[in-house]
């Protein structure tokens, strides 16, 4: 009688747990269900409602991307005492009266998103890419005064040739949006604005422009101002049709490095150039790159003298140039303390086709140009300019 009762109850409680396990895999199949099934949505909704799939899955991708801030490097180590705070006599009472006019024009709930702590990650949360979740007021939430007001702001920290490129792009941007047809993702009013800090002469603070293919980041404190990093791209480069027919950008800095590239002697060349072939996209700094480690290669700018010397400067001036002439002279003083730890890489042809990359590199300043695959218009599998 007591085995018969044991076995009957070793069955019931088998039994039990086979039912608990059946019970679980059935639970772990609905749950993978669920994530296909989730997933799938949201292959779809990306591929029809980019804009909001971006929103949703954006704040997933800048956890994930976003790590503890070091710094660019060569590798993986800070150089310590690059820069100083020091006064430099250059004001910058112009920046601060134009961030404080631009929240002038804005209604409470606009300038409740548009600022932001000035040690807020807001900083490292920009993207080149079309497709991201911004933050701070858009140009399609503005009025043509708060537009403007918004221009007025990178005015007053940007050189006029600064401004210029700015605007191009953005118009380029709505060139695209034609080509593509699409004013949804693409168009000259999907750029936003951030403040960072309260604008003062004392205390820093600071602002953030931000849109496809186009990201300034001006930050000030007292008489100093650093306007980096600084991202600006097109796709197309130029309008051949639409709206800002004729509007192109990018020509000078394409035409000096190939100036600089050619008036190399050979045994100069043979230096800078890593390769001939440039089959993909070749440039380290982009979003989530704020800790990339870029290593020291090409030519010493150092070995060169005279003419070459020259292009080599004005070459770089043609980027520091984008802020006011009074800070890109500041700038300018820095690169050349360092003259002689800059070096000048080149990738791909150099003739009057090819697409080509390029960077300047010292302990305080990254330059890169790159021609780039076709992203949104069609176009061959290869760099082209």
């Amino acid at each position: 009688m007591m085995p018969t009762m044991a076995l009957r109850m070793r069955f019931v409680e088998n039994e039990r747990r086979a039912h608990q396990g059946r019970r679980g895999m059935r639970v772990l199949i609905r749950i993978l269900l669920v994530v296909v099934v989730g997933v799938g949505l949201l292959i779809v909704s990306a591929m029809y409602r980019p804009v909001e799939t971006s929103e949703i899955l954006w704040p997933l991708v800048e956890r994930l991307a976003i790590d503890e801030f070091v710094g660019i490097s060569t590798d993986g180590e800070i150089q310590p005492g690059l820069f100083s705070i020091a006064p430099t006599g250059r004001s910058t009472e112009p920046v601060r009266e134009a961030a404080d006019n631009l929240l002038a024009t804005l209604s409470p709930e606009q300038r409740e998103d548009v600022q932001f702590a000035v040690d807020d990650d807001e900083w490292r949360r920009w993207a080149n890419i079309h497709i991201s979740s911004r933050q701070g007021v858009s140009f399609a939430e503005m009025t043509a005064v708060q537009k403007e007001a918004v221009w007025a702001l990178l005015a007053a920290g940007m050189s006029q040739k600064g401004v210029t490129l700015a605007r191009d792009i953005t118009r380029l941007e709505e060139h695209l949006a034609e080509l593509m047809d699409d004013h949804y993702q693409y168009g000259e009013h999907r750029y936003w604005i951030t403040i960072m800090g309260q604008p003062s002469l004392i205390e820093p603070w600071g602002w953030q422009f931000e849109g496809h293919h186009l990201i300034v980041n001006f930050f000030v404190l007292g008489d100093q101002v650093v306007m980096t990093p600084t991202f600006m791209g097109s796709e197309p480069v130029r309008a051949e049709s639409g709206k800002y027919q004729g509007t192109e950008v990018l020509q000078a800095e394409q035409a000096l490095g190939l100036a600089l590239i050619r008036g190399l002697s050979e045994s100069q060349r043979a230096e800078a150039v890593l390769s001939a072939e440039k089959p993909g996209n070749n440039n380290y700094g982009e979003l989530f790159s704020d800790n990339v480690v870029v290593p020291i290669e090409g030519l010493a700018l150092a070995d060169l003298a005279g003419e070459r010397r020259r292009l080599a400067e004005q070459l770089i001036r043609v980027y520091v140039d984008n802020i006011r002439p009074e800070h890109a002279e500041v700038r300018m003083a820095e690169v050349l303390e360092h003259w002689d730890s800059t070096h000048f890489a080149w990738i791909g042809a150099t003739d009057d086709a090819g697409a080509f990359y390029y960077r300047i590199q010292s302990p305080v300043i990254l330059i890169e140009f790159d021609h780039q695959k076709s992203v949104a218009l069609e176009g061959p599998d290869r760099p082209t300019r």
